[in-house]
């Protein structure tokens, strides 16, 4: 595998590396949202959640623009969105896992 396509994999989960971050582009997958509509649905401040929006325009994963006296944030690549399914699965495939060894150890204790 190519060393540049190591090291951009590495940089977009570095991107990613705080749940505001996925929280952020979960819910651009969407459609544009303001920072405060973000901050909202996210239940943070709006200033706690600026350094967040940074990191992720300054990572390419979000683009921002000005409408109307305010920052409007989007999805860079709408691709992107196979990446939150692909980790969605992932994460319900080992649950499913992590749940049925559980029941087994119950069992095994009884």
């Amino acid at each position: 595998m190519l060393e540049s396509l190591r090291r951009f994999k590495a940089s977009v989960f570095r991107a990613l590396a705080h749940p505001l971050r996925v929280g952020v582009v979960e819910y651009l997958q969407y459609g544009e949202q303001t920072a405060e509509r973000l901050s909202e649905k996210l239940g943070c401040d709006p200033a706690a959640l600026a350094p967040h929006l940074a990191a992720l325009t300054r990572a390419a994963l979000i683009t921002s623009r000005e409408a109307g006296g305010r920052t409007v944030y989007a999805l860079r690549d709408p691709a992107f969105v196979k990446v939150l399914h692909t980790m969605r699965e992932y994460y319900f495939s080992h649950l499913t896992e992590a749940m049925r060894l559980l029941k087994e150890e119950e069992g095994r204790a009884e």
